[in-house]
């Protein structure tokens, strides 16, 4: 609670921040329940393909006809939608990993460090790419056949895979972070007084790392995000008719051409997706500010 009304109080200091955090919440808005307003759905196909905005379509329609603000909004869902549960899967990977190598130290954090160097230098994004691919059709098959149906399985794969490749800085930053305080008085006393490793590491240190993962949660979802649109845009990302910002961006590439440029088809989908990644970025800077003493002093 502290930590939020710090967080608040930087904000309300600081104009920007708080254009960036309306900014944010529009978007939000917009995406779950202002989508419902357009009056058309993500999958609705008219016989207006390709037209530049107007008052019927205002960010104009796409080659297959879909209104694009209905889309764009769409997939602002899905793309909030990955980055959100992504970074909860990172952050319950690397928190949990980082401060059992950290309290632990000697053998146990050397060997689980050591994992981490490993897993660092492969090429993870091609690594989630193959296994995207490649599971997509049995988990597929798996899912139909128990009667789990409620998410595509490519997205689920998604978020799996990109959670579990941006835990790894996470992991790091609360290793390093738990052996400074391991050492404290306070967790020394409850050491001496008999309480359990589980419960010193869930009552006394992750508390006093709040702070600093609420910082990286913020660092997380664009990473995250990026990573999605990255992975949609070739062609291996959500699967259609479901769309996501890469995706809009991937159909706007592919009908560049010299004789005649539909620009609406890339600047609505792909300058959301900047400003919505900037004001993260911009928020994240405010809430490391806000839990630095020396800033607040």
């Amino acid at each position: 609670m502290k930590t939020l009304d710090l967080f608040f109080r930087v904000v309300k200091q600081d104009l920007f921040l708080l254009v960036c955090g309306v900014f944010l919440i529009v978007v939000v808005s917009l995406a779950f329940v202002g989508i419902y307003f357009t009056g058309y759905t993500y999958d609705q196909i008219t016989d207006a393909s390709l037209l530049p905005p107007s008052y019927a379509h205002w960010f104009g329609t796409d080659v297959n006809g879909h209104d694009l603000l209905t889309r764009t909004l769409y997939g602002a869902q899905i793309s909030l939608f990955v980055a959100a549960m992504g970074t909860i899967v990172s952050l319950t990977v690397g928190v949990t990993y980082g401060m059992i190598s950290g309290y632990a130290g000697g053998r146990v954090d050397n060997l689980m460090m050591r994992v981490v160097e490993i897993i660092y230098s492969l090429p993870t994004l091609v690594l989630v790419i193959v296994l995207v691919t490649t599971l997509d059709g049995p988990v597929a098959s798996l899912l139909k056949s128990t009667g789990l149906t409620l998410f595509p399985p490519r997205l689920v794969l998604i978020v799996l895979f990109l959670g579990l490749t941006e835990w790894l800085t996470m992991a790091r930053i609360i290793r390093g972070q738990v052996l400074v305080l391991k050492e404290q008085a306070f967790v020394q006393a409850s050491s001496a007084l008999g309480q359990s490793h589980p419960r010193i590491l869930w009552q006394h240190l992750l508390p006093n790392l709040s702070g600093l993962i609420v910082i990286y949660l913020t660092l997380t979802i664009p990473a995250i995000m990026l990573d999605e649109s990255f992975m949609s845009f070739l062609g291996v990302g959500v699967p259609a008719p479901l769309a996501s910002w890469g995706t809009l961006v991937s159909d706007a590439a592919s009908l560049i051409n010299p004789i005649k440029l539909y620009w609406w088809m890339l600047i609505f989908p792909g300058g959301l997706m900047t400003l919505t990644l900037l004001a993260l970025n911009f928020l994240g800077d405010g809430l490391r500010d806000a839990l630095d003493p020396r800033v607040r002093k």
